[in-house]
């Protein structure tokens, strides 16, 4: 599909809500500058937005004919609503089915009800959610209870609180969907020492940033990846010793580490975790069908799932959550109804169910044509399995989050047990709080939370480039803050 536009500020919200609207289809933008350009008009062309004569005006071509329709607003953002709100109505009027958002693209829907409930109420939300978005009411009351939850965990904190984010980027294998920095270990098993000093240096030498002077709470602390377990036990156990020398770690009220891969996990390694006292971590299957994970390029089997599973809970880990993925290639209902019937049977304290998403940098970009994705309908069944499943294991919703280029264009969804929210999460995604982000590949993200603003700091990809350029990432740091 091909967009002329002339008004720049239009370009990601008609390139976005498209890409929702029309899902697999490449959108293309080029920009309209001069009057005579126009004379384009309605031949293979989309969507026209902004006339030369200074009205705000679409232009539709359907099936060689061509339809004008002008929207405005009397500030910027109604403006923006009455495109999108015009651009949805002539893609109904074409046949098309609604969707669950409506014409929502954010990737972070409960940022717009935590804004109106410090404006107004929860009585009229729904009311706004429906009109100003057209958002379904399923989603509408998903949107509430998770409010409802974040709001809980986000009383427990200050808006000068920090969380920590420390990047492992090493996988014992790159799996087919992920996009993430991540090296696999057997190739770069002679970077990881380096890379964990590395690490170390990084965060001890910005630590005036949360101590001393600075006065900062670290509330949450986040070991994520690549697979931090790929690390070998030794290194594994160099890591945590300085990290906990480095930061206030019998003050943080919550340190995860993403296990992840169960073939990364042994006693050895959980012993250390417990050691240093994490709280929570991950053990991620994605689905418990076995032709599924060989598939998608998991080289562990559903066995080791469940006796990694079980080994962690004898050791008295008592927050676990499992990573899920509806949408997968191959998998229709009933393998998404097994996978649910076997996870039951483990009774994770928190599950975080992801709708498949095709990544620009992952190799099933690359291979999109040779899979067979489940259809739209049958997503939407997954994800009312997933929710059913999870409140028969105890287990509410309590934070979300969504993708470009989902399938089915739903949703993720953490679920948790009263009492077990994961504080990080929520933090990150409500961009509420300061993120202080260390490693390869990391952002960290700074909250001026009275002006409403975010800035980012960012550390390189390259393995081999953030230990070479070490200093800068640390320099980085201290010349934004000090």
């Amino acid at each position: 599909m091909k967009i002329w536009i002339s008004e720049p500020a239009y370009a990601y919200d008609a390139k976005t809500l498209l890409h929702a609207l029309y899902k697999g289809q490449e959108i293309l933008v080029d920009m309209v500058k001069e009057s005579s350009d126009w004379s384009i008009d309605c031949r293979d062309d989309f969507l026209l937005v902004e006339s030369p004569w200074g009205s705000r005006e679409v232009r539709w071509n359907e099936e060689g004919s061509c339809f004008y329709r002008s929207f405005s607003g009397d500030r910027k953002k109604r403006e923006k609503f009455a495109f999108k709100h015009l651009v949805y109505n002539l893609y109904l009027e074409g046949g098309g089915a609604p969707l669950p958002w409506g014409v929502l693209t954010g990737i972070r829907p409960t940022k717009i009800v935590l804004e109106h409930l410090r404006e107004g109420s929860l009585d009229t939300l729904g009311e706004v959610l429906a009109r100003n978005y057209r958002i379904s009411p399923e989603k509408i009351r998903l949107l509430e209870e998770i409010a409802a939850a974040e709001q809980e965990v986000l009383q427990g904190g200050e808006p000068e609180d920090m969380s920590v984010y420390v990047g492992i980027p090493f996988c014992p294998t790159r799996c087919l969907y992920c996009s993430f920095t991540a090296y696999p270990m057997a190739k770069n098993r002679h970077l990881a020492r380096p890379y964990v000093d590395a690490l170390v240096r990084e965060v001890g030498e910005t630590r005036e940033l949360w101590s001393g002077k600075a006065g900062k709470r670290i509330r949450s602390l986040y070991i994520g990846g690549g697979t931090p377990t790929a690390l070998d036990e030794e290194d594994l156990e160099h890591l945590l010793e300085k990290l906990s020398a480095l930061l206030p770690w019998e003050g943080l009220e919550e340190i995860t580490v993403e296990a992840g891969r169960p073939d990364t996990i042994t006693r050895e390694k959980l012993e250390i975790l417990r050691k240093y006292g994490i709280h929570r971590i991950s053990i991620n299957p994605q689905t418990m069908n076995q032709k599924t994970l060989d598939r998608i390029g998991r080289e562990h089997t559903v066995r080791d799932v469940e006796e990694t599973f079980r080994m962690a809970r004898e050791m008295g880990f008592d927050r676990i959550n499992m990573d899920l993925i509806l949408g997968l290639s191959g998998e229709g209902l009933e393998e998404v109804r097994h996978t649910f019937r076997e996870v039951e049977k483990l009774a994770p304290d928190n599950l975080t169910v992801h709708t498949l998403a095709v990544k620009r940098a992952s190799r099933l970009k690359e291979e999109e044509d040779l899979q067979e994705f489940p259809g739209e309908d049958k997503v939407a069944a997954m994800v009312e399995i997933a929710r059913e499943a999870a409140r028969e294991m105890g287990l509410a919703p309590y934070y979300m989050y969504r993708q470009k280029n989902m399938v089915g264009s739903h949703e993720n969804i953490g679920y948790a047990r009263p009492g077990t929210a994961c504080v990080y999460n929520v933090v990150v995604m409500e961009e509420v709080q300061t993120v202080l982000a260390y490693g390869a590949g990391a952002i960290t993200k700074v909250v001026h939370p009275r002006e409403n603003r975010i800035e980012r700091i960012e550390n390189v990809k390259n393995l081999e480039q953030y230990l070479e350029r070490i200093q800068e990432m640390i320099d980085r740091k201290m010349e934004y803050f000090l």
